[in-house]
C-alpha cells in the first residue's frame, strides 16, 4: 500500500489514523478480552459518518481486511484483525431520547451504561445487556438480551430503524418502509451487513426496580435449578432472572466468611414494587435452604445495570 494513500486518509479524516508508529497504538488496540492479542495495521478513529464512509472507502480500495469496533466489548474479539483495518467507532457517542414517542437514537460508541444514563431520567429503558460497559452498538447487532427481555424481547425487537454505510460506501436508512429487507437483516442476521452509524430503539417503561442477586452454597445448586426449571413458565413476564454457577469473589462488598467459596446465584429483576417483586419471587424460594446472602431490594434501573462492572474489568 502506498503512503500517499495513507497519507490522503489521514487528511480526510476527521478523527485520528492510529498506525503501528504512532504513540496510542498500544493502547488503541487493546480488546476487552485480554486473551485475544490482534495487531491492526492502523484503526480509522471515525469523528463522524463521513470518517465512516471514508474508511471504508480506503479499506475497499486497498483490499483490506476490515473490522469494525464499536464499545470494543466483543468477547471473540471480532473488533479488531491482524494486518487490516479497525473502524473504530467509539469516539461517535451521543444519545437522544424522545419521551413523547418513547424512542431513543443512538450513537455506535455508545455504551449500555450511557444509554441506561439518559434513559433512565424519562423512565424508560431498551431491553439490552447485564453489564453496562457492554457497546450497545454490537450488543443489539448480536441480537441482545438482558433483565428486560421476558417482557419486551431482545434488544433487535426493540431496533425500529438504523443508519448504515454500506461496502461500496453508500449510505442508507433503513426501516419499515425503506430498505426494509436490510432492518430484517440487521435484526438478527450477525452484523456484516455494513457499518451501522445511528440505532433508534422504541424504550419502554423502566425506572426503579426490585433487583440483585441471591448467593446459595453450591451444594445447593441442583435444587435451585430443578425449582428454577419449573418456576420460570409461569412467572410473571416483568420479572426477568438468570442462575449462575459462580465463586465468591475475595473482595468487598461479598460478606468475608463466603469468600473463595462455590456457589450458586441467581440474579434477578422485577420491574416494579418491592411488595410485587417480593411476591413474584416467593415461588422460587420457598423451602429452599438459606442463602449465604440475599441482596434483593429496590434501586434505580442503572444501578442493576452497572452491579457487576467492577468484576468485569477490561483487559481480563
Amino acid at each position: 500500500m502506498h503512503n500517499k494513500a495513507k497519507t490522503e486518509l489521514a487528511e480526510i479524516l476527521r478523527g485520528t489514523l492510529i498506525e503501528r508508529d504512532h504513540p496510542a497504538y498500544e493502547d488503541a488496540r487493546k480488546l476487552y478480552n485480554g486473551m485475544i492479542d490482534k495487531r491492526p495495521l492502523m484503526i480509522a478513529r471515525c469523528a463522524d459518518v463521513a470518517d465512516v464512509i471514508a474508511a471504508v472507502n480506503f479499506g475497499r480500495e486497498n483490499e483490506l481486511l476490515i473490522a469494525i469496533r464499536g464499545g470494543g466489548h466483543n468477547g471473540p474479539g471480532l473488533g479488531s484483525c491482524d494486518d487490516g483495518l479497525v473502524i473504530d467507532l467509539s469516539m461517535m457517542k451521543g444519545v437522544r431520547v424522545d419521551p413523547a414517542s418513547r424512542t431513543v437514537r443512538v450513537s455506535p460508541g455508545c455504551t449500555q451504561g450511557d444509554v441506561d444514563h439518559a434513559t433512565h431520567p424519562f423512565g424508560l429503558a431498551v431491553p439490552a445487556g447485564i453489564v453496562s460497559t457492554t457497546g450497545i452498538a454490537g450488543l443489539t447487532l448480536g441480537g441482545g438480551t438482558g433483565y428486560l427481555t421476558r417482557k419486551y424481547g431482545l434488544t433487535i425487537d426493540s431496533l425500529m430503524e438504523a443508519d448504515v454505510v454500506l461496502a461500496d460506501g453508500s449510505f442508507v436508512t433503513a426501516n419499515e418502509t425503506e430498505n426494509s429487507d436490510l432492518l430484517w437483516g440487521l435484526r438478527g442476521g450477525g452484523g456484516n451487513f455494513g457499518v451501522v452509524t445511528s440505532f433508534l430503539f422504541r424504550a419502554h417503561p423502566v425506572s426503579m426496580v426490585y433487583a440483585g442477586p441471591i448467593f446459595w452454597d453450591q451444594k445447593h445448586a441442583h435444587a435451585l435449578m430443578q425449582r428454577y426449571r419449573d418456576f420460570l413458565p409461569s412467572a410473571p413476564e416483568e420479572l426477568g432472572s438468570f442462575l449462575g454457577l459462580k465463586t465468591v469473589l475475595s473482595t468487598d462488598p461479598f460478606p468475608r466468611e463466603h469468600w473463595g467459596k462455590r456457589a450458586c446465584a441467581l440474579v434477578s429483576c422485577y420491574n416494579g414494587s418491592a411488595e410485587l417483586g417480593e411476591k413474584a419471587m416467593a415461588p422460587i424460594l420457598k423451602d429452599l435452604p438459606p442463602p449465604m446472602f440475599n441482596w434483593m431490594g429496590v434501586m434505580p434501573f442503572p444501578s442493576l445495570q452497572g452491579m457487576f462492572d467492577p468484576f468485569l474489568p477490561k483487559g481480563l
